[in-house]
């Protein structure tokens, strides 16, 4: 894949793409918070000979900074819906991971009917309905919550807290020393807070096109499972539990989730809506 950028008024997005595809349709993965790109090695191994592929270093996280963190969860969504513009891509599969998916909601909300589907991997819904009041307070105040943990134990907590494998593990390592602590904190607290802010504006974030859940069983970042499982039965939507895995089940299980996104692409060209 090749390296690109987006620029926008806060700073300039780093993406990448197959080199030479160019397919109206794409994998649109999208990592989570504190997370880059290499979240999705696997599966870009997996993939990325047969389909069109697009990733991204989220803006204010690794390759895309310096980034001013004055920005919405709609305004990356924007800023996605851009890229996949330059690119010509107008059929995206979104597979977001925790903060991704969350991204890929907004894109729903922002652009209905464009998404060809959408995959949710250890995240969970933006509407209102699903969070208390004292649920969006908290989120308000990660920053300052991180900030009274010594970093050793804030950087063991973001690495333990959110993979069960060796692999996955090493990943988070890698992700979380590429910022100091007060990097860490201020990308985290922002991230919660526009999270937090997206839930508050009570929008329909309707998702109208095909979309699995997928959840790791051993998931502990917050109430994902719980969230899950409530998402599943509101929604109607299939929800696969993946065994021995944590918030990251695409790097604890790489191959059942690769199962899981290629069964779901070969039913959408079966069932192409």
């Amino acid at each position: 894949m090749i390296r690109k950028t987006f620029e926008t008024p806060l700073g300039t997005i780093c993406y990448w793409t197959n080199e030479n595809r160019t397919e109206e349709s794409a994998l649109v993965f999208l990592p989570g918070l504190t997370a880059d790109h290499h979240l999705f090695d696997k599966q870009f191994e997996a993939f990325e000979k047969e389909f069109r592929i697009l990733t991204w270093d989220a803006p204010g996280h690794a390759e895309s900074r310096p980034f001013k963190l004055e920005f919405s969860l709609m305004d990356k969504a924007v800023w996605l819906h851009g890229i996949l513009e330059t690119e010509g891509i107008k059929h995206p599969v979104l597979i977001g991971q925790s903060m991704g998916g969350y991204v890929s909601q907004c894109f729903l909300e922002k652009y209905p009917g464009e998404a060809a589907g959408f995959i949710s991997i250890d995240s969970a819904p933006l509407k209102r309905q699903y969070v208390t009041a004292a649920e969006i307070w908290a989120l308000k105040r990660t920053e300052p919550m991180y900030r009274a943990f010594p970093w050793k134990s804030l950087r063991k907590l973001g690495i333990e807290g959110c993979s069960k494998t060796e692999y996955g593990r090493k990943l988070m390592e890698q992700f979380v020393d590429s910022y100091t602590k007060d990097e860490y904190c201020r990308l985290s607290g922002h991230g919660m807070k526009l999270l937090a802010e997206a839930m508050e504006a009570d929008l329909p974030y309707a998702i109208d096109c095909p979309a699995v859940l997928i959840c790791g069983e051993k998931d502990q970042a917050g109430s994902a499972k719980s969230y899950n499982r409530r998402w599943a039965e509101k929604e109607g939507l299939p929800v696969y539990w993946i065994k021995d895995a944590g918030h990251n089940a695409n790097t604890d299980k790489p191959e059942e989730v690769n199962q899981i996104i290629r069964k779901f692409i070969r039913k959408l060209k079966e069932d192409p809506q």
